[in-house]
């Protein structure tokens, strides 16, 4: 029983469990993983880097014995082959435990570094929490203002906004390149030099673009940050990477030690970090998740979920991540929803992963002006390189019938 399941029936979903009785086979077949914007297994390739890191070269990378010495030796080196990767210094490379930290740096770093030039932010509403609560952090405990870049129905900027909203106090700007709850594409490319012009900071949350869009090199993004985050790609959890354009060098957001060339501090965690690198060689280039099938298999699961009644299809049509399809739900809610899906075998999202369990309406689909009563009702399907079409065969077979139960028992009786 999953855990969207398990909190169903305590009683957090508005639904009976009676009612959600899966078909007879749902549980005979092994579970039908449809969340990997969530997160990826580890690779078994990136899993045998690893191993050495985790026995044979357990230093500290700050020691100065021959032991961290070592280890020393293997950080720089996973250091210049991700530099190399992206096509920049290996100066400009700070290793993190993961996305949210990347971000953080990238957010409360900068913005303090660039205060006594102005305190005048620019973010989107549809940003993720590590964005998000960071940049209202800012404004509401520091002196910042920020202006919220409006987004279309399908959840896209317009870099005229952007343009729009720039002023001679403005020193950040924050917007996403893909985002992870509806799949929409950023354009980060048309942005960034409209900051850069300026001498405005541009940073992009990339998390949900690596290994999903092609990729040459860091620059594409036009961006002064770029966040990475590596269990995304088929790397190690607790792994994340922030580019940072020199000469920039925003200030640190822990204090204990002066790792990371004094922009983090803590023990890098060597492991992951090599695992990191090693999914990043791997699974970016090319895309791990591959735009054929992925593209033809949502197009499919679209067309099959926009034929449900109350079924309405999220986020942009053609600018989006080729393996994300995200739709709401009237008259019902994403527990439940979740829950049918689970007895099922199905492993859903109700977009974020980090909000799991929560029944607060999607920030996404209020931004893009969905009512709240269907911004709580969001599922999103993400598909991988494990992902068959038999698979989603079932899930186009199964989907209209769960949709149908679950909206039959939210309906008020009498």
């Amino acid at each position: 029983m999953g855990p969207l399941t398990r909190l169903f029936a305590l009683g957090l979903g508005l639904c009976s469990l009676r009612h959600l009785t899966p078909t007879p086979h749902a549980q005979e077949v092994r579970p039908i993983y449809f969340d990997y914007n969530a997160t990826t297994p580890l690779d078994p390739q990136v899993r045998e880097a690893m191993l050495p890191f985790l026995d044979s070269v357990w230093g500290n990378p700050s020691s100065v014995h021959q032991i961290g010495r070592t280890a020393r030796a293997a950080l720089d080196d996973a250091r210049y082959r991700l530099a190399e990767l992206w096509g920049c210094k290996p100066s400009e490379v700070v290793f993190t435990s993961g996305g949210t930290e990347a971000n953080n740096l990238a957010v409360f770093g900068t913005a303090r570094l660039r205060r006594d030039r102005g305190r005048h932010l620019i973010s989107t509403p549809i940003e993720h929490h590590a964005v998000l609560h960071a940049i209202q952090h800012l404004a509401s405990h520091e002196g910042f203002e920020v202006t919220w870049l409006p987004v279309d129905s399908t959840g896209r900027v317009a870099p005229e906004d952007v343009v729009r909203a720039l002023r001679p106090d403005t020193i950040l700007v924050s917007v996403m390149a893909a985002n992870n709850e509806i799949g929409t594409l950023q354009p980060v490319t048309e942005i960034g030099p409209l900051c850069r012009e300026r001498g405005i900071a541009f940073h992009t949350d990339a998390v949900q673009a690596f290994g999903k869009l092609p990729f040459t090199n860091i620059h594409q993004f036009n961006a002064d940050l770029v966040a990475v985050c590596g269990h995304k790609f088929f790397g190690p959890k607790g792994a994340g990477a922030l580019y940072i354009r020199s000469p920039l060098q925003p200030q640190s957001v822990q204090v204990g030690g002066g790792h990371e060339n004094e922009r983090r501090a803590g023990t890098e965690n060597l492991p992951a970090i090599v695992g990191l690198v090693e999914a990043f060689a791997r699974g970016v280039r090319p895309p791990v998740f591959p735009e054929t099938p992925l593209r033809e298999w949502t197009q499919r699961l679209a067309t099959a979920a926009a034929a449900i009644p109350g079924v309405t299809l999220r986020g942009h049509p053609q600018e989006r991540l080729a393996n994300t399809l995200a739709f709401s739900v009237a008259g019902t809610d994403s527990i439940a929803l979740m829950a049918a899906l689970d007895l099922e075998g199905v492993c859903a999202s109700s977009g974020s992963a980090c909000s799991a369990g929560s029944i607060e309406p999607s920030h996404v689909l209020k931004a893009i002006g969905v009512p709240a009563v269907e911004a709580n009702a969001l599922v999103r399907f993400s598909l991988g390189r494990e992902n068959t079409e038999d698979e989603v065969r079932r899930v186009i077979e199964l989907l209209p019938e769960v949709v149908r139960r679950v909206c039959q028992t939210d309906r008020p009786k009498g």
